[in-house]
């Protein structure tokens, strides 16, 4: 049983000197003279309670992975505290946790530099990727590169390269400064390259500006002739396909206004042409009385009749004149249709009453009159010898040849 002047870790003498207990012995801790000797305890006590204090803070430090090298130095700091301190507590207590986590700190200083050792290979290794892939950028044909996606990659490239940098392990400097400098040089190689193709880009659309302005100009003049000027406003838009880009914004207002100058022109051919499909229907109806008195003319067998029918035909519709756009195609296509029968009945007359064509059909003829009269004789002959195949033969041969003379003689 302990009185008020001591505690089983430490007492009070009547100097109000204070004693820490530590293994057999004691030793002096410091003197609380002013006070009562619960107050002189409680005062080391105190003491003893931070020093604990900082090894349970230590001890969850570690659980929450620092490292192990500041583990092993703040041990070894507060080993040397309690060893020495002036305070009243089971201080052998704290010196085994303290040993306990000096083992874990050789432990966690060991597992971590192993982890570091991993997560600066992994480091390096996403360093050299970033690399790898502004290095392949750099190395295609500059021509070929589509400038648009391939600045929005290296854009991405360099904010990964920075933000790994902020965030990543430290690279050993021989290493990172290796890997920098590649990314460097293939970064500048495309800046240069995608500058050069840009002003080759302006100096191309500002020619291309320029040739459509002078379009644009040509266009414009053209408006006062109206439709007659449509046929240059074509040649002008041909130009305008290869005269080549000026630019998406410029292009846009650029075509804006040659559109309207082309506008203007099929806006005044469209005026016209109502105008003349309004005059020219009145024509239709002509040239249609003219198809419907011309049609019978297909089934017409007097060639005469119906070349002087068509004739007449013809020139009547020459005078009624043109006929709207839009119903052209099909009043002329009736008539070629007429007009070809017509021309079908003259060529079939002709070619039944050409000389040339009548002399050899007359010499076949008589060769095909003379063949017969042998047959019949041939025929009478094989009938008096009662030879049926003969008479099969003569009388097959026979049929054939007149057959023949009646479509010499058609």
């Amino acid at each position: 049983m302990t009185n008020n002047n001591e505690t089983p870790w430490g007492r009070v003498d009547e100097t109000g000197t204070v004693y820490v207990r530590e293994g057999d012995g004691e030793r002096v801790v410091g003197q609380y003279p002013d006070g009562s000797s619960e107050e002189a305890l409680a005062y080391f006590e105190r003491k003893y309670v931070d020093l604990a204090g900082q090894v349970t803070l230590l001890e969850q430090r570690i659980k929450r992975g620092t490292p192990g090298t500041d583990v092993a130095k703040a041990v070894d700091a507060l080993l040397a505290s309690v060893t020495t301190a002036n305070a009243v507590g089971d201080l052998a207590a704290l010196r085994l946790r303290l040993e306990a986590l000096g083992g874990v700190a050789d432990e966690l200083t060991e597992k971590q530099e192993a982890e570091d050792r991993a997560a600066l290979d992994e480091a390096i290794a996403y360093r050299t990727s970033l690399v790898a892939e502004i290095e392949e950028l750099a190395a295609q044909d500059p021509s070929k590169i589509q400038w648009k996606h391939a600045t929005a990659a290296i854009d991405d490239l360099f904010a990964r390269w920075k933000a790994h940098q902020q965030t990543g392990p430290r690279l050993p400097k021989a290493e990172g400064n290796e890997l920098w400098k590649r990314f460097r040089a293939a970064r500048s190689t495309l800046e240069t390259e995608r500058k050069a193709f840009f002003a080759d880009l302006d100096q191309s659309h500002k020619q291309a500006r320029a040739r459509k302005q002078e379009l644009i100009a040509a266009a414009e003049a053209l408006t006062s002739r109206g439709a007659e000027g449509i046929p240059e406003y074509r040649r002008l838009l041909d130009a305008w396909k290869s005269a080549g880009r000026a630019g998406k914004k410029q292009d846009d207002a650029l075509w804006a206004k040659f559109k309207a100058a082309g506008d203007a022109l099929y806006g005044a051919k469209a005026e016209v042409d109502a105008r003349e499909n309004a005059e020219f229907e009145e024509n239709l109806a002509k040239k249609e009385a003219l198809l419907s008195e011309a049609e019978p003319l297909l089934k017409e067998k007097d060639r005469t009749a119906a070349r002087a029918a068509l004739t007449s035909i013809q020139q009547r519709w020459d005078e009624v004149g043109k006929v709207p756009r839009a119903k052209m195609k099909s009043v002329e296509d009736r008539l070629r249709k007429i007009e070809a029968a017509v021309r079908a009945l003259e060529e079939e007359h002709w070619q039944r009453n050409n000389p040339e064509r009548k002399a050899r059909a007359e010499g076949l003829a008589a060769q095909l009159e003379a063949a017969i009269a042998q047959l019949e004789r041939d025929l009478d002959d094989a009938r008096k010898s009662g030879d049926t195949e003969r008479i099969a033969a003569a009388q097959e041969a026979l049929d054939a040849r007149r057959a023949w003379l009646g479509v010499v003689a058609d």
